[in-house]
């Protein structure tokens, strides 16, 4: 049996990039399951969320923000923490960049741990790497459960609504024309990586998001989400697969059985209902791990290294 290519190691094609727009306000920033960027056209503004693995990526971004405005980049939002949606923000010469306080203790926590981990799983997604400044990218700004942002009349929320992907998961929230920019809480036709997450808080925070009553969401992975039946349509696969793992792991846990065990069993399960999905070979290890470790001993996730993600994978995959 041919052992699986580490994590995304296989992945080479290049994706298509749509940029569209989705509100009076609001773009979004798509490529086939790649990383998505949210941006904000205010009235004196521009504000983008989540900036692509790197500066050289982020060009492309600011090159088609360029084709609709010429107003300044004032806010860079980090949705949360991860490696392939900061490191491009200092092509963006922002003002400010906004997190949570959480995201921030992440990023002190595991900011250099997770950068070395991203760049070893995903080799396409760090296309010209040698663009990333040294060290990492840290907010200016830091909040906690909400934070108001006016570019002039416009109404940008930021909102911590629960913990899912990661602790710190931020949203951003355009009032005026229900518009939503969920980061990795929400993905579309793309496996939900939650290598750092809380699976018994996501389900809870999927249902929060979706009180707001978005009319239009941009996910963290795959295209965006237009109209009330599509947003409900994302936000239940998210939770669907959250809650399957979650389900499969727990009883694999209560029948006593070791991580390799209920890993397989788990993968099996969820194959034919997801494994079409973007990622689903790449993410189910790092799912598996950490939903186990939840359900018996670490309530918190423990870091991944690059160490560790090569040790795991020839566990589960070697």
């Amino acid at each position: 049996m041919s052992t699986k290519a580490f994590a995304s190691h296989a992945d080479t094609e290049e994706k298509k990039v749509t940029f569209e727009r989705l509100s009076e306000h609001a773009w979004a920033y798509t490529a086939e399951g790649d990383p998505n960027t949210g941006i904000v056209i205010g009235d004196d503004a521009v504000l983008v969320a989540d900036t692509q693995a790197t500066p050289a990526m982020a060009a492309d971004v600011i090159r088609r923000i360029r084709e609709v405005t010429d107003k300044p980049i004032k806010y860079v939002v980090l949705t949360h923490y991860h490696a392939v949606r900061v490191l491009g923000a200092s092509a963006y010469q922002p003002q400010q960049i906004l997190a949570s306080q959480d995201t921030f203790d992440l990023i002190v926590e595991r900011g250099e741990a997770d950068k070395a981990s991203e760049i070893g799983r995903f080799p396409r997604l760090f296309s010209n790497v040698e663009t990333v400044p040294p060290g990492l990218t840290w907010p200016t700004m830091t909040f906690s459960g909400k934070l108001t942002v006016w570019l002039g009349k416009l109404e940008v929320q930021l909102l911590q609504l629960g913990r899912g992907h990661t602790k710190g998961d931020t949203v951003v929230w355009l009032p005026q024309e229900r518009t939503l920019l969920s980061g990795d809480l929400v993905e579309f036709d793309a496996t939900p990586y939650a290598g750092d997450a809380y699976f018994q808080d996501w389900p809870q925070t999927l249902d929060n998001i979706a009180a707001l009553k978005p009319l239009a969401l941009v996910p963290g992975r795959g295209p965006a989400l237009k109209g009330e039946a599509q947003v409900q349509q994302g936000l239940e696969a998210t939770r669907s697969f959250i809650s399957d793992v979650w389900t499969q792991v727990q009883a694999g846990v209560a029948a006593g059985k070791d991580l390799n065990a209920v890993y397989k069993a788990t993968y099996a399960a969820l194959k034919p209902k997801y494994g079409h999905w973007v990622i689903f070979d790449h993410c189910m290890p790092f799912d598996v791990t950490r939903c186990y470790d939840e359900a018996t001993q670490y309530r918190d996730p423990r870091v991944w290294t690059a160490e560790r993600d090569r040790q795991m994978w020839e566990t589960l995959e070697g």
